[in-house]
């Protein structure tokens, strides 16, 4: 069939692919590590999460921490990102009718001057609106080549405190900050000297917890943490009677499996993603830690809330085995820098 004359041609239909609503590294501009690509098929159906007002503080321009951080990530890009791998590791999808998201309407990040390294609270106005305290001495002091990683498993473990829910101020500090660092190994972000310790109590907390519960969610299958996060939010904390409903073992029996599965594996503690990372400047680091006390008296929630107090930061550092002496804030190198 012939053209009609002087008539326009219908133009060929383009593709346009969906866009998937999965988190960006800010530094690399891939998907936010395995966890990410696991949840990407997923993720690229569903609504994205709405964000909570972002804010941030630089308390002095001139100092050295807060030319870093500025210099070494893009603010929005680095906060967004920590909101985002959060809220998809914890929380279903905004359709789910099991979903239900804390009440958080902005966060505001604030550098600064001080001890430790960051934490976490509420604001004044009321708990909805949270604070993270970063410090900028902490910053001033991280290596180079690392400096954008830890920026940002610093922010992500903080943001976790914005959004997880603690049995209505019941539940361990060990299990509050193991979930805050089980986001932060799912975010791609654990440092080379992080290690699988099968040694003493399950609840150490921080990447001591988050490689167990890391464990348990990959024996439960997906979804698995993201389930006990949402059990506390519904129950107060009682140790037999949280792990058996949740996984039908009690705590005891699944911390001695995950010695077992660690032992079977040869014996093997580093994380095998980060292990040919570690160098002789990384061992020797001597990283400022922060330990955050769940069990503090003014560490309280109302109603179904999260995480609504301040909590303090201690200055402490690690032996020369890389093995934190508390439990800590970290962050591990991925190529860094986003100017």
């Amino acid at each position: 069939m012939s053209a009609v004359p002087g008539a326009t041609p219908i133009p060929l239909p383009i593709f346009m692919p969906q866009s998937s609503t999965v988190p960006q590294h800010p530094a690399t501009g891939k998907a936010a590590g395995d966890a990410a690509s696991k949840t990407s098929s997923k993720r690229d159906l569903d609504p994205a999460f709405p964000l909570p007002k972002l804010l941030l503080e630089v308390r002095d321009l001139t100092h050295p921490g807060s030319r870093a951080f500025l210099s070494s990530v893009v603010p929005t890009t680095a906060i967004e990102f920590a909101v985002k791998r959060v809220l998809d590791l914890l929380y279903i999808s905004p359709k789910c009718p099991t979903t239900t998201v804390p009440g958080t309407r902005s966060v505001t990040l604030i550098l600064r001057s001080m001890g430790g390294v960051a934490y976490t609270t509420g604001t004044e106005l009321d708990g909805d609106h949270k604070e993270i305290h970063f410090s900028i001495e902490y910053i001033d002091g991280i290596p180079k080549p690392r400096k954008a990683d830890e920026i940002l498993g610093v922010l992500t473990h903080e943001m976790v405190h914005c959004y997880q829910y603690n049995a209505q101020g019941t539940c361990p500090g060990g299990l509050i900050e193991g979930i805050a660092d089980w986001v932060r190994l799912n975010s791609n972000l654990s440092p080379p000297h992080w290690k699988r310790e099968t040694s003493g109590r399950w609840d150490a907390g921080y990447q001591h917890t988050g490689y167990f519960l890391d464990y348990l969610e990959k024996r439960y299958g997906d979804g698995t943490i993201s389930r006990m996060n949402n059990k506390l939010r519904t129950v107060k904390y009682n140790e037999k009677a949280f792990w058996t409903e949740l996984l039908g073992r009690p705590i005891e029996q699944l911390w001695s499996d995950y010695g077992e599965a660690v032992k079977a594996e040869g014996g093997m503690l580093t994380d095998p993603g980060t292990e040919a990372e570690n160098t002789g400047e990384e061992d020797e680091e001597m990283v400022m830690i922060e330990k955050e006390d769940a069990h503090n008296t003014n560490n309280t929630v109302t109603g179904e809330g999260p995480i609504t107090s301040k909590q303090t930061p201690t200055t402490n550092t690690e032996d020369q085995t890389g093995a934190p002496k508390s439990s800590s804030t970290h962050a591990k190198s991925i190529p860094a820098g986003v100017v």
